[in-house]
């Protein structure tokens, strides 16, 4: 490491002003401030000194994500041999699914980053650290069969639409993963939804070529549970890819058709433990996002009249997106509440909500996309309120 320090100083000051590689001195700014913790100290103004910045923040939510990533990865080569009939036993598993992963990452930071770093030159600015995060959320959120040029049309869409015109890292409104995601939703539907994408029954570069074994399907729990019937209200069962039975303890671990990475509830509650032992993200929002969807999906069991209202609490929670949200989306400290109490607020209405959408509109089996995205929009307001309610209730204070 300290090779490259000396590299580094080496080079520097040919990316200064001045410099012959002066245009591009937002970009090594960037690269050595990923590398290395920044020398320079604040002269004054300051009270507070601490080696964590954004990058650092970054850096752990990255390392928090691995565990679900990695998982997922595995997940797409399991429900591939059970597609095809194969078990070329664990590693080939998990190379199979590396190896269809990986691409849609690529794409995601080439195409994010490449905008950032564009936007960073252009106002002559340092390089914004958010997209780090992002970059890794939005492969994770999508099924894998999703084509490499629509993610890189909505990763792009997203950066400039839902980010950098509200100012870059810090300004934006609405949470960048998601809105990649509700673009290509909405942009593009039969491609993140149905039967055909959450599975992938081709090969990968040569590797898992095989044929379709009868009765597959390769519908997730959440779409089997949106399009059944009244009539099999009391007697609905989840299968897997085929047919076989699904319990919660599968849906737990996450050996089942879905998003890349939203899968396994046990790989995102690592993930939380990270996040809430490095103090990253808020424990009251993530666990009021778990407190309004139990909450509503015990209140839809009482009235239920479909069978979306009558699946558990327990198993809306380990569904879908549901956990993954409630960990990684509704916790971005730019989009959501910030007061302490309006994360209550802001959590608890993000998990009800979700429930609400997946039990009376079956167009939307997934659910917690649209919920969080609302919510942003409605987090400032929340805050304001907290914020005037405090006041209201020190003035009264003041005045006795």
């Amino acid at each position: 490491m300290k090779a490259l320090r000396n590299y580094l100083d080496k080079i520097k000051p040919n990316f200064e002003e001045g410099g012959k590689l002066a245009m591009f001195g937002s970009v090594f700014e960037g690269i050595e401030t990923f590398l290395f913790v920044p020398s320079t100290t604040s002269k004054s103004g300051v009270h507070i000194h601490d080696s964590i910045d954004s990058k650092r923040t970054m850096t752990v939510v990255i390392i928090a994500l691995l565990p679900a990533l990695l998982f997922g990865m595995y997940n797409v080569g399991y429900q591939h041999n059970l597609a095809v009939g194969a078990d070329p036993g664990f590693l080939m598993t998990f190379i199979f699914g590396f190896l269809a992963v990986l691409p849609k990452i690529i794409v995601s930071y080439v195409v994010g980053l490449g905008i950032e770093f564009a936007v960073a030159q252009v106002k002559k600015e340092e390089i914004q650290e958010g997209f780090l995060v992002s970059g890794i959320l939005i492969p994770m959120i999508v099924p894998i069969d999703t084509p490499l040029w629509m993610i890189a049309v909505a990763t792009a869409f997203a950066v400039v639409f839902a980010k950098e015109v509200f100012g870059g890292t810090g300004y934006n409104v609405f949470n960048v993963a998601l809105v990649t995601r509700a673009f290509l939703f909405f942009a593009y539907p039969a491609a993140m939804s149905g039967d055909q994408v959450f599975v992938r029954t081709a090969d990968t570069f040569g590797l898992g070529a095989g044929t379709v074994v009868d009765g597959f399907s390769g519908a997730t729990p959440l779409g089997q549970v949106s399009i059944a019937g009244k009539d099999m209200i009391g007697s609905f069962q989840t299968v897997d890819v085929l047919g076989n039975p699904l319990s919660t303890w599968d849906m737990f671990l996450g050996l089942i058709p879905g998003s890349i990475g939203e899968t396994s509830v046990l790989a995102i509650l690592i993930g939380a433990v990270i996040l809430l032992y490095t103090q990253i993200a808020s424990w009251k929002t993530m666990l009021s996002v778990f407190v309004g969807g139990a909450l509503m999906a015990a209140i839809f069991n009482m009235i239920g009249t479909t069978v979306a209202m009558c699946v558990s609490p327990v198993d809306h929670l380990f569904l879908g997106g549901f956990a993954f949200g409630a960990v990684f989306m509704a916790t971005d400290p730019v989009t959501s509440a910030r007061t302490e109490t309006g994360k209550y607020i802001y959590g608890f209405l993000v998990g009800a909500m979700a429930i609400i959408i997946r039990a009376l509109n079956p167009g939307y089996p997934e659910g917690m996309m649209l919920a969080i995205l609302l919510m942003n929009v409605f987090a400032p307001l929340i805050d304001y309120y907290v914020v005037e309610s405090n006041i209201t209730r020190r003035l009264k204070r003041a005045v006795k």
